[in-house]
């Protein structure tokens, strides 16, 4: 009798969760543009739009980003049941505590789905909004954490110092986001560089941004200049340099331009949420000091019938 291996089927669950990881990452881009357009009551029901799952008439930019942001929304959310489903099925093939963080995660996203329905129905309320983004950027984090133990079940979690640095950069990274969104949400960028009105908002998002791109960049150096283990993520530790450079750029431009350009604004809310995406990543990560000691889980195992 053969039967599908613990390693085999995490190795699929993770798939499925780094594809979602890409999904959310999608979700908080469109929702940006959708923003930005001002298309946010483009549909004015919900969850339908204009009382039918596809308009054909009404279809224009506006009507098809918020339309599609529920549609990627609603099969994110299918995607994670299934998901769930699949793991209490097999859950004495997994890890125990699997299970209940899929069924949490489900849990979130139909939170997420309910905050979406009020913001169309109290008319955008910024409070409203800003608790969608965040509610979000929690499943980018959660959802990228998760398909890097999921990638490698014996690994263990990183130093002590590796976990603070990279939790304080997340956290720097995830309230400049919050920052950002009720800034927008609120209009105040765009208000504060017409009439100078408003300007508190954007004053506490730009006087943050340094202080958080200096822990994400005191991460970076101190993992490659401790050597050893941390030294050997380089890729993601280069790759979250990166992403703030671009991300102080952008936000730089979008302010020159007056943020009348908004495929910069949309690019600066999608490199935070890739930031989000791999600081996540990095801060779940670890060496592999287990896997000498547990060969049996780093291969399919096959069980044949035997007899003696």
């Amino acid at each position: 009798m053969t039967t599908i291996s613990s390693p085999l089927l995490l190795r699929r669950l993770s798939q499925v969760m780094s594809h979602l990881v890409v999904a959310v990452i999608a979700l908080v881009v469109i929702g940006g543009a959708t923003r930005v357009m001002e298309a946010g009551l483009a549909c004015p029901d919900w969850p339908l739009c204009f009382g039918t799952f596809l308009p054909g008439r009404q279809m224009n930019l506006q009507v098809f980003l918020e339309w599609f942001h529920r549609l990627d929304a609603f099969i994110i959310g299918v995607a994670l049941l299934m998901a769930t489903v699949a793991t209490v099925v097999r859950r004495h093939l997994l890890p125990g505590w699997l299970p209940l963080v899929c069924f949490g995660l489900v849990v979130l996203v139909a939170m997420q789905g309910g905050l979406g329905a009020l913001t169309v129905v109290q008319l955008l309320p910024s409070a409203i909004v800003t608790a969608h983004l965040a509610l979000a950027l929690t499943l980018v984090v959660l959802l990228s954490g998760l398909t890097q133990r999921l990638l490698d079940p014996v690994m263990a979690w990183g130093p002590l110092w590796w976990r603070a640095l990279s939790g304080l950069a997340l956290a720097a990274v995830f309230g400049q986001c919050l920052l950002g969104g009720r800034m927008a949400t609120s209009w105040a960028a765009q208000r504060c560089l017409a009439s100078g009105e408003s300007c508190r908002w954007l004053a506490i998002h730009r006087s943050g941004a340094m202080p958080a791109a200096g822990l994400v960049l005191l991460f970076v150096v101190v993992a490659l200049l401790a050597g050893g283990w941390s030294r050997s993520q380089w890729p993601g530790l280069l790759s979250a340099g990166a992403l703030v450079a671009v991300q102080i750029a952008l936000g730089v431009f979008a302010l020159r331009l007056g943020l009348a350009e908004p495929l910069v604004t949309v690019a600066h809310q999608a490199v935070a949420a890739l930031l989000v995406a791999v600081l996540a990543a990095l801060a779940a990560r670890g060496p592999v000091s287990l896997r000498e000691h547990a060969p049996e889980l780093t291969q399919p195992v096959v069980l044949d019938a035997c007899h003696g």
